[in-house]
């Protein structure tokens, strides 16, 4: 299976809550980045496995949001790389606020398993759909 299409298809998984799935498309010791600036960005930190990507990410997605989407839209084949344009949409429950993003993922893939993960998205929008700005 290609690269591109092992995203197309976790993209599909994460769009039907199929959770475990992305995680075990993960490397043990995948370093998981996201964009600085984004409410959950860990600064100096960086996210390592998939059980921090869990706990520090999905499941903040899962409760702290209704309708949290990844909307992918191009995938770019970029050899170890995969780069996905989309947008994100969803409501911040706290604020009621709603969200529609452009985003950009930079995946990095060896041997079968995601290593890294790289967001891009407008940080300012999101900070002012979750009242942290």
């Amino acid at each position: 299976m290609s690269n591109v299409q092992m995203m197309r298809d976790l993209y599909d998984a994460f769009a039907r809550g199929d959770i475990p799935t992305v995680l075990s498309a993960m490397d043990a010791g995948i370093e998981w980045h996201e964009a600085e600036g984004n409410p959950y960005d860990p600064g100096d930190q960086v996210w390592r496995g998939p059980d921090a990507v869990m706990q520090n990410l999905f499941v903040r997605l899962a409760t702290e949001w209704d309708g949290f989407t990844a909307h992918p839209r191009e995938f770019h084949d970029a050899g170890s790389a995969v780069v996905v344009e989309g947008r994100y949409t969803g409501t911040y429950k706290e604020t009621g606020r709603k969200f529609d993003a452009q985003v950009c993922h930079v995946w990095k893939i060896r041997d079968g398993k995601i290593t890294s993960f790289q967001q891009y998205v407008d940080t300012a929008q999101m900070q002012d759909v979750t009242g942290t700005r």
